[in-house]
């Protein structure tokens, strides 16, 4: 329990960049002993099943489920920490995270503990009526952040296409006309950039780079200009007074290949926006909330968006979105003008808080900053010789290995080795997103076993 104990009691950390009087209570102590639930939910492991259940649960899989999957051949049972076991008992370190999700691990007391204590009380009730953990939470959101307003959806991809209604709102309000006058003209024309991904909704799609998500649903949404990546030049080309109303970017990369911005490209985005009358959008769906060492990862850079979109890691496994949003784009946006229904219950907002509490601390931070650090390290070290390794890049524990071939390959020798990894780019990185509470054994060893798996699939 000694996890559990170092993350009680903690207060949130206002950001630096905004002079604000936290307005977040403490959090009331739980009405039951948290170690006692956690003692019984690990006392009883699933007995080991053999490789005739594994088989018959993926047939099952290709039988009932549609195939929009391309499924490792494992059937996970449970974890904990930064480890996962498969219904047959094999241990693996999980280095994917649930695709940056898990930011606590599996099963983290203190997340389970506040899921049991919400789930007694109440779950959902729409956006009919008020609740207290919604607030709580958006009160966090945005006393930490450059924001003014918060609003809450499910996933990543709902997200953005929030925040792209919110900017053409926004755009239309701002030149003066009706924005329920369908015949009114106004600036309407997104950006975004080579290598990105926003999601795979039909708005945020259009702004996704790879085409082979988006060919077999054509006609994509109009309104849409691409540019380079890192290139202001690029990007001043198609940033366009009277006709741009946003321009989104990740501040890191991740399904792109794990790259980072340039701090000089990103203050230009600020500058190039700020002169078009157009409003500059991070997504920081899978680098913010602690992922790069910092709250949020354009606090690298020194610009501040907006708006910013946030869903992964929010609520450790449960499903949540979110857009903050400066005040001047919050006043365009009127009753009726976007919802959901789910968005936003009780239960996914005060797990989701006990997520923030734990990651909102300077000590926790610094350590992700220190595990990213030493897990390129130790990449770079176990990898060192091999001709097929190109870049060990990354911030925080957002890291890529950029290869000359494809991944593929050594990510399943390694996931046969007992770490799980993923790919990222053109599938030619291996993306490294673990919990944010992996150990420096884990790190060691999952930089060990990929070194090893690399060198299996393509000797030096």
């Amino acid at each position: 329990m000694a996890y559990l104990q170092q993350h009680q009691g903690r207060s949130a950390v206002v950001h630096p960049t905004r002079a604000r009087q936290l307005a977040v209570a403490p959090r009331a102590a739980l009405t039951f002993n948290p170690a006692s639930l956690f003692k019984g939910l690990t006392s009883s492991k699933p007995a080991p099943k053999d490789a005739a259940f594994t088989k018959q649960v993926i047939t099952d899989e290709s039988k009932y489920v549609l195939q929009t999957y391309g499924r490792a051949p494992v059937v996970i049972s449970h974890g904990k920490g930064a480890k996962m076991w498969d219904v047959e008992g094999k241990e693996y370190i999980d280095m994917a995270a649930g695709i940056a999700v898990n930011a606590l691990g599996h099963s983290d007391a203190t997340w389970y503990a506040a899921l049991v204590e919400q789930a007694e009380k109440l779950a959902h009730t729409s956006n009919l009526y008020h609740t207290q953990p919604q607030v709580e939470l958006a009160k966090r959101l945005v006393e930490n952040s450059f924001a003014d307003k918060a609003f809450f959806c499910n996933t990543g991809t709902e997200a953005n296409e929030g925040a792209i209604k919110f900017a053409r709102k926004w755009a239309r309000v701002r030149a003066g006309i009706d924005p329920y006058d369908g015949s009114a003209e106004a600036p309407y024309e997104l950006v975004s950039f080579t290598s990105c991904f926003h999601g795979r909704t039909m708005g945020a799609l259009a702004l996704t780079y790879k085409e082979q998500y988006k060919t077999p649903f054509y006609p994509m949404m109009p309104g849409h200009q691409l540019a380079e990546y890192n290139n202001l030049e690029s990007a001043a080309a198609v940033i366009k007074k009277g006709k741009t109303a946003a321009v989104f970017v990740e501040p890191v990369q991740g399904e792109g290949g794990v790259t980072p911005s340039k701090q000089a490209f990103l203050q230009g985005l600020r500058k190039l926006c700020d002169e078009a009358g157009a409003l500059l959008v991070f997504d920081e769906v899978q680098c913010g909330l602690g992922r790069t060492g910092k709250l949020w990862g354009h606090q690298l850079f020194g610009v501040e968006p907006d708006m910013m979109t946030l869903a992964k890691p929010l609520a450790g496994g449960l499903p949540i979105g979110s857009v903050l949003l400066k005040q001047h784009v919050a006043d365009v946006m009127k009753p009726g003008d976007h919802g959901s229904t789910f968005a936003g219950n009780p239960l996914v907002c005060h797990v989701a808080c006990s997520v923030f509490d734990i990651i909102n601390n300077p000590a926790f931070l610094a350590s992700v900053e220190a595990k990213g650090e030493r897990l390129r390290a130790a990449l770079r070290a176990s990898m060192a010789g091999n001709p097929h390794v190109q870049e060990v890049r990354g911030v925080g524990l957002l890291v890529g290995v950029q290869l000359d071939m494809m991944a593929g390959p050594v990510v399943d020798a390694a996931r046969d080795m007992g770490v799980m990894a993923i790919t990222a780019g053109k599938g030619d990185v291996i993306r490294l997103v673990p919990p944010l509470v992996v150990t420096d054994a884990e790190i060691d060893r999952a930089a060990e076993v990929l070194g090893a798996a690399l060198n299996k699939v393509a000797p030096k």
